[in-house]
């Protein structure tokens, strides 16, 4: 009797309202997943039920953290329950300032995914007995790559994007006043504010009330002045000048980018402004840089099924 391979089934934890799931669902499609987004639940009581089910019905689980989902919660947990069923854990890392999550998550993980340009070093303090995969590139050019905007803003030129800090993040101890920065590169052109907990009209600023499609924004922008997270790549990776202001430490993969040549600089908050009337019109072609770049997608897809293999 022919005995044929069991199909790996794979949880997907992370944030659901996003497309990084999508992303690797297609590259490798051969496998069954449990995608937290589909559960079509009205009652947020059942979300947990649901997530805890599948996971322990999973033989992998795959965990992204994205920046912009700071706290971890709920990818924390369902690690640890993970762990607790000896599932095989696979986890991408793109933040290495995000000391809460990664003691809650990193020494939990068989696998970890994360850009070479993050200093291993960076994870020691964390017992971490994992296989380390490493990629020659960023998060980002996973969806910036052949990217097309999806929408069209009409804000007006010169255009400046302004993201707010993650003040309430565990990670940021050191308040800026991204605001009254705003205020003083409006001298510059129109500058819109993109707020982190409220969407208050702000004098001077424009406050956009609903969503923003971030990758599409930078790309029509003249340039970005943020702390150096997502939207930051985003904008270099697409030529769009990026200020970071100086406040975390290990933003090595915003060095990484700068030293293959894209248009991502390091100031001081004193120094933004100046540096911000030299880089106004300085947009530049980089896809030729784009494309020496690795996608972490083939790289979480070609992991991915490897270890469904070897289960």
């Amino acid at each position: 009797m022919t005995k044929y391979p069991r199909i790996q089934k794979v949880f997907l934890s992370g944030r659901i309202n996003s497309t990084w799931q999508d992303k690797v669902i297609q590259s490798v499609p051969e496998l069954v997943y449990f995608d937290p987004r589909t559960h079509n639940l009205n009652n947020p009581d059942q979300y947990a039920s649901w997530d805890m089910h599948y996971v322990k019905e999973a033989d992998i689980l795959f965990g992204y953290m994205e920046k912009d989902n700071p706290s971890g919660y709920g990818l924390a947990t369902e690690i640890g329950y993970a762990r607790g069923l000896g599932k095989t854990i696979i986890l991408t890392v793109d933040t290495p300032y995000a000391d809460a999550v990664h003691r809650l998550t990193l020494p939990l993980s068989k696998y970890i995914i994360m850009a070479e340009a993050i200093q291993r070093e960076n994870l020691q303090k964390y017992n971490v007995d994992a296989e380390i995969i490493g990629f020659k590139g960023v998060d980002e050019v996973a969806w910036v790559r052949n990217f097309k905007p999806h929408m069209k803003y009409d804000f007006g030129k010169p255009l400046i994007v302004v993201r707010q800090l993650e003040e309430k993040a565990v990670y940021a101890k050191n308040a800026v006043d991204m605001i009254a920065l705003a205020k003083k590169l409006t001298r510059l052109g129109t500058v819109v504010f993109l707020s982190r907990y409220n969407r208050r009209p702000v004098k001077g600023l424009l406050v956009p009330k609903s969503f923003i499609d971030s990758a599409s924004l930078v790309a029509q922008g003249d340039l970005f002045v943020g702390a150096g997270g997502t939207i930051a790549r985003e904008a270099a990776l697409q030529g769009t000048p990026a200020i970071t202001v100086n406040i975390f430490q290990n933003q090595q993969m915003n060095d990484f980018l700068a030293e293959k040549g894209f248009p991502i600089f390091k100031a001081e908050l004193a120094a933004v402004p100046k540096l911000a009337e030299k880089l106004i019109n300085a947009k530049t072609n980089v896809e030729h840089l784009l494309a020496k770049l690795e996608n972490p997608v083939d790289v979480i897809a070609d992991a991915v099924k490897r270890i469904g293999e070897s289960n």
